[in-house]
């Protein structure tokens, strides 16, 4: 008698520790691909930030070679120092506003166009 109750006791145990064992199961395997997406998400951000920051650096490259160029320097040397090749003058123009104040002022006329044929018979006329 009690080997039955024992028995049932340990069915019913051994259903309720498969059912809590699949349980655990399933909520692992829930968070694992849980976790794997967000993985997944994290990484492409990731690379499209490395993609980016490559670009740039590409780019700053880019613009260091064109700095240390020889013509770069030379232009840098024209514009900011006022320096000049042995042999060459050195034009220093003033400002745009100094140059329009020595400029001539242009009364500007407005253009018209002659009168039309009926305006001057009637002009004759009247």
């Amino acid at each position: 008698m009690f080997k039955g109750i024992i028995q049932k006791g340990i069915e019913k145990f051994g259903n309720l520790f498969l059912v809590l064992l699949l349980m655990i199961v399933g909520i692992s395997v829930v968070r694992s691909i849980s976790n794997y997406r967000e993985a997944s998400r994290q990484i492409k951000s990731e690379e499209k930030k490395l993609d980016s920051i490559a670009k740039e650096n590409q780019n700053l490259r880019e613009e260091l070679e064109k700095v240390h160029s020889v013509g770069f320097i030379e232009k840098q040397l024209r514009d900011t120092l006022g320096l000049a090749k042995d042999g060459e003058i050195v034009l220093i123009l003033p400002d745009e506003e100094v140059v329009k104040k020595f400029a001539p002022e242009y009364d500007e006329e407005e253009e018209t166009l002659p009168d039309p044929n009926w305006k001057k018979w009637a002009k004759m006329f009247l």
